[in-house]
């Protein structure tokens, strides 16, 4: 009966397919030759089936083998991930953490901290959205999300605590062929200047914000729900606008854009914006979430190149 398979058959199987030999495998397994030979004649009895070719110096797979060997390796992944998964829950930790990332966060900085977290905490499933403005604090303070990343400290709230995690750079752009980005990019730009062109603005679709506007400077606006939208649309030559430095740091080293120095938003038409992790007062963090949050900061610090190299402070 198939029923009367074991796990230790199944991994003494890979053990020897893997090892190429009996002796091998009861080697790698701390075992002596006999009990390998033993668990797999008990297995192949089971099966009905020859899993090994004996008839040379060293035991080759059959036919059937070769088809059983990925399905003993699927397996075997599988209740190493249950006891894995069993493992976190009698400690806390998170069956699944769901993360809401401002688009204006780096997104190389959260892929680099999802690998750490994936190595360190393999069984917890992840759930990642990305919201504009208000939408990651709104998510939060809803329930909805456990973690969230906000750009900017615009929206304080006693429900919510918040860490810094870095600064961002934010630059004024416009494409090459766009009448702005074809003047002297060491020309200070006034308000009068800007607000003679079409100016892309990213919308806040929270009720955080409804009614406010960040950074407008040009009465005449269109605004775009997404960043690769308004990003697009800026390349495209279609208008100006504000952009993360990281977002941009190719397309301003390749010639598609041109840094604007509109005096309006700092020197050389550069902002520097605060980040932040956030997450409900009344609602401690797991494992998952603490080993993230860590590897956030971690990745910040060692991405300059992508973020302002200003260190933030601690207030």
């Amino acid at each position: 009966m198939l029923d009367a398979l074991t796990l230790d058959q199944l991994r003494v199987f890979v053990a020897v397919a893997e090892a190429g030999s009996f002796r091998a495998a009861a080697a790698r397994l701390g075992r002596v030759q006999s009990a390998v030979s033993h668990a797999m004649a008990n297995l192949e009895a089971e099966l009905g089936l020859a899993l090994f070719d004996r008839s040379g110096r060293r035991p080759v797979l059959t036919r059937e083998g070769r088809a059983l060997l990925e399905d003993a390796r699927a397996a075997l992944l599988k209740v190493d991930f249950l006891r894995a998964r069993a493992r976190g829950l009698s400690q806390d930790l998170e069956i699944e953490l769901p993360i809401v990332v401002d688009t204006l966060f780096s997104l190389p900085v959260i892929a680099a901290a999802l690998r750490d977290l994936r190595a360190s905490h393999p069984s917890v499933a992840v759930r990642v959205s990305f919201l504009p403005l208000g939408g990651p604090l709104v998510a939060v303070r809803e329930g909805r999300s456990t973690l969230g990343i906000n750009v900017g400290g615009d929206f304080p709230d006693p429900r919510i605590a918040r860490r810094i995690l870095t600064r961002l750079a934010f630059v004024a752009v416009a494409a090459a062929s766009h009448p702005l980005g074809r003047r002297d990019p060491q020309e200070p730009l006034g308000t009068e200047d800007l607000a003679d062109h079409l100016q892309i603005v990213l919308e806040d679709s929270s009720p955080l914000s409804q009614g406010r506007d960040f950074g407008v400077l040009s009465p005449n606006t269109w605004r775009v729900d997404s960043q690769e939208v308004k990003h697009a649309l800026i390349i495209g030559g279609l208008g100006w606008g504000r952009l993360p430095l990281w977002l941009v740091a190719h397309d301003l080293a390749e010639g598609r854009l041109v840094r604007l120095n509109a005096t309006a938003f700092g020197p050389g038409g550069e902002a520097i914006v605060t980040a932040y992790l956030v997450h409900r007062t009344d609602a401690p963090l797991g494992p998952a979430a603490r080993a993230f949050g860590a590897a956030l900061e971690r990745h910040a610090v060692a991405c300059p190149a992508l973020l302002s190299g200003d260190k933030p402070d601690a207030s």
